[in-house]
């Protein structure tokens, strides 16, 4: 046991006596230690009930012969960070997490762990650090919030950021949006749409790497709880069979979880989490394999903001192991693959049936032949940018417009909120990736202005930053190189017409290379000045995100 090296042992006395200060008997030091990595607090609505999951996990440690021992770390409400300086920590977050599990785990010897995440960057973070360490492990999540109602409808967050154009449009009144406000988010658990939240929670599952059931039951569910208590006796089975995270996800795992993501239309910021956890088992994930699965995978299901469809929807029709038996139909998965549960994917799946077609289309009348995610490239996007191809409508998937260009996303929100926003517009939004940002803040409050403004049809928005996962419309994000780096997102001007040409992934500025060769001579890009030294030094580590806009070291 990895433990030994502080219980046992003449020399480890010191050790002993400071874990009797815990109350730990000396039976209990003979024990498997299992750390419980919590990220409850009172501030993130997905993470305000963890605590209850927290226990639950323990008592199945307990009750299989583990010594659980927990201890928190920090998380950031994407949704509260949003359209303000906060949301410039929220990526960078992802890096704090995983480094600090990673310093608490290895300072305490742990044999197994297990981590509980809800929301954002905190899963990704997680499941970085799972990888890291390679410890006997998995995750539990608080589980999604159930879906608001106002007048009958289903509602959500992304509900609410709409209401504000919608107001600004004269077709909500205020006193209207202040009672939506109340009810479309009506307690514990992440945001109940396929946000980035449960589209990482859910993907987790589909890698392997949590229990069947982990990204869809409901977090007010007894099932949850119950599904916790098994996380907890089966993180032992997994320390005393030795089975680390590295043995279970191989590259079958990563073409999974990609499929899946692809057939769920997830988030666009899966592929730059995905990229960095894989890349922590030494595993690479380029964009292209994103774009060569979406090609193939069919769009199986429109969970909100995509559709009317929630996370509690998905469940009842048979959560994410259905949608993989649906993909099965057509060998688009590795059914070989090995998971934490002790079964393959295959073995899994046996078990399994689609309860609900119209959430999990069959795999013969698909919403559309190909995935929730393109890949686009062009003199606009050299190294490629993202757009969920899922969530627009079909008259924007090919497009020709004309820039208007802003430095940061406070102007460009500006612009909208006073209405001079026109039909044929590109919204142009740089600055704010990885490096230029910093931080590669979300976009969701420009985005949604569009929306509730009724013009997601006719205005389209491009950045180097990214979107959050309840973006819909014509947002094409993470363009690289971004604008601080040289990218040619910093030499758009206003009024050059861009090409969006969705079908054939092309992003284009349609300026002669003359033209552009002239622009990049004379190019100097904005310099911000960044008050914070965490984000000074996140500004010097990021990578691109094409790369996954993860830390690497000078």
């Amino acid at each position: 046991m990895n433990s030994k090296k502080i219980t046992q042992g003449l020399e480890k006395a010191p050790h002993r006596a400071l874990l009797h200060a815990l109350g730990l008997t000396r039976e209990e030091l003979n024990r498997p230690l299992i750390g419980v990595i919590n990220a409850a607090n009172e501030v993130v609505p997905g993470h305000i009930h963890l605590d209850q999951i927290a226990q639950a996990v323990k008592a199945g440690i307990r009750l299989a012969g583990g010594v659980p021992l927990e201890f928190p770390v920090i998380g950031v409400c994407d949704g509260i960070a949003m359209n303000h300086e906060g949301m410039r920590f929220s990526l960078p977050s992802r890096e704090l997490i995983a480094d600090s599990i990673e310093i608490m785990v290895t300072a305490h010897a742990f044999d197994g762990l297990v981590f509980i995440p809800n929301c954002d960057k905190i899963v990704p973070g997680m499941l970085m650090a799972m990888l890291r360490l390679n410890l006997p492990s998995l995750l539990i999540s608080g589980g999604p919030m159930l879906a608001g109602k106002y007048k009958l409808q289903s509602v959500d967050l992304i509900t609410v950021f709409e209401g504000v154009g919608k107001v600004r449009a004269g077709e909500m009144s205020e006193q209207e949006l202040a009672q939506l406000e109340q009810k479309a988010c009506p307690g514990c658990g992440s945001c109940s749409g396929m946000f980035t939240a449960n589209s990482m929670n859910c993907l987790a599952e589909a890698i392997g790497l949590a229990l069947p059931g982990n990204g869809t039951i409901p977090a007010i569910s007894s099932e949850r709880i119950h599904l916790a208590k098994k996380a907890g006796l089966r993180v032992m089975d997994l320390v005393r069979q030795n089975i680390r995270p590295r043995d279970i996800l191989k590259r079958e795992n990563i073409f999974n979880g990609v499929s899946v993501d692809m057939a769920l239309g997830c988030s666009t910021n899966t592929v730059l989490h995905l990229p960095a956890i894989f890349n922590e088992a030494g595993l690479d994930l380029p964009l292209r394999v994103f774009d060569e699965l979406s090609r193939k995978t069919p769009n199986l299901c429109k969970l909100s903001p995509a559709g009317h469809h929630h996370l509690e929807d998905l469940h009842l029709a048979g959560g994410i192991y259905a949608v993989m038996k649906e993909l099965s139909k057509n060998n688009l998965l590795h059914l070989e693959a090995q998971t934490v549960s002790g079964q393959t994917v295959g073995e899994i799946l046996e078990q399994v049936e689609v309860l609900d077609h119209n959430v999990i289309r069959p795999i013969d009348n698909p919403y559309s032949n190909e995935g929730g995610i393109a890949i686009l490239y062009g003199n606009l996007a050299p190294e490629g940018a993202v757009v969920k191809q899922s969530a627009i409508d079909p008259s924007m998937l090919k497009r020709t417009g004309v820039a208007k260009v802003f430095d940061s996303e406070e102007e460009a929100t500006k612009y909208l909120l006073d209405g001079k926003v026109k039909k044929g517009d590109i919204v142009v939004i740089r600055y704010e990736g990885p490096k230029g940002g910093p931080g590669m803040r979300e976009m969701l409050t420009p985005t949604a202005l569009i929306t509730g403004l009724g013009l997601d049809k006719d205005v389209a928005l491009l950045t180097d930053g990214r979107f959050s996962g309840g973006t819909r419309g014509a947002a094409i994000g993470h363009i690289s190189p971004e604008a601080y780096e040289g990218g040619p997102i910093g030499l758009v001007q206003d009024g050059d017409k861009i090409l969006i040409d969705i079908p054939n992934r092309k992003l284009d500025m349609l300026i002669s290379e003359e033209e552009l060769k002239k622009r990049q001579a004379q190019f100097k890009p904005v310099q911000k000045n960044i008050s914070s030294p965490f984000l000074r030094r996140y500004q010097k580590q990021a990578t691109s995100a094409s790369q996954g806009a993860r830390f690497v070291s000078n």
